[in-house]
């Protein structure tokens, strides 16, 4: 039996085990013990059973149900973070160490700040680690992330108007390939195919099967076929969202768009001379 998880709004739900402890309802606060000590979370998904192939190491415990102290001390070191940062981007200019710092996020007891940054290279950071943990008098800890976890943790509005999909409810980034951004005949501008954060849109795999299953079903572009009224034309583009191609007839007329049922194909395209 688990219970799923999760540390902060929009991430990864992680699982743990109940420890005995029954009920623990989605939204319902809870101390669980995790690699770098103690953690508060929030319960994502409520005690059930899973298979045990899904479990891949052993489980850390679910410690208690928070209580009101600890969560008026997360509240209490959650305002100060703004500060904590402040501090950190301002000491990191005063070392010259050449990184951009994101956020500043206390555990729930105030005993470690984790302090999430961008940097072009790998850099060391020892020093200002150091200086930070004498000033806050805390535990310091300095995470670099990359491209695609800075503009989810900086937030902001993508070419489609709305929230960026990273930081309003994907919690993992899967892999996106330009083979997704051909398959579905976009623009292969990197302007045109690129987020926020320079890398790929994560939306190009959100279609990308569907286009993949209607283009098996459609004629491959190139193909001769035959029309409901017996004449003959080549197909010489597809409209994969409308399942209809436009085909063909002389090359000095322009090609008319069919529903491809409507068509029989009478010849394949040579091997090799297939157009995408």
């Amino acid at each position: 039996q688990i219970v799923g998880v999760r540390f902060k709004p929009v991430t990864k739900v992680y699982y743990f085990d109940p420890n005995s402890i029954d009920e623990l309802d989605v939204d319902t606060r809870v101390i669980v013990e995790t690699a770098r000590g103690q953690e508060l979370g929030i319960v994502a998904q409520p005690n059930h059973d899973v298979p045990a192939s899904e479990i891949k190491s052993k489980l850390k415990k679910v410690v208690r149900r928070a209580t009101p102290l600890d969560l008026l001390q997360a509240q209490e070191y959650r305002s100060q973070e703004g500060e904590a940062l402040k501090k950190a981007d301002e000491m990191a200019k005063e070392l010259k160490v050449p990184i951009k710092v994101l956020s500043a996020d206390y555990s729930y007891d105030g005993s470690r700040l984790i302090v999430s940054f961008s940097a072009e290279q790998r850099v060391d950071f020892r020093d200002l680690a150091k200086q930070l943990a004498r000033s806050l008098e805390t535990r310091i800890e300095l995470k670099q992330v990359g491209a695609r976890d800075e503009t989810k943790i900086l937030d902001g509005y993508g070419r489609c108007g709305r929230r960026l999909c990273c930081s309003s409810w994907l919690t993992e980034f899967h892999p996106v390939s330009i083979r997704m951004a051909k398959n579905q005949s976009l623009p292969l501008a990197p302007s045109e195919i690129s987020g926020l954060c320079g890398r790929l849109l994560c939306c190009l795999a959100y279609e990308n099967e569907q286009y993949t299953d209607i283009k098996n079903h459609l004629p491959q572009v190139g193909s001769r076929v035959k029309m409901a009224d017996g004449k003959l034309g080549v197909i010489r583009g597809l409209n994969v969202l409308k399942e209809s191609v436009l085909v063909g007839f002389d090359a000095e007329e322009p090609p008319i768009e069919v529903d491809a049922q409507t068509v029989e194909v009478v010849e394949k395209p040579a091997k090799g001379k297939r157009k995408r």
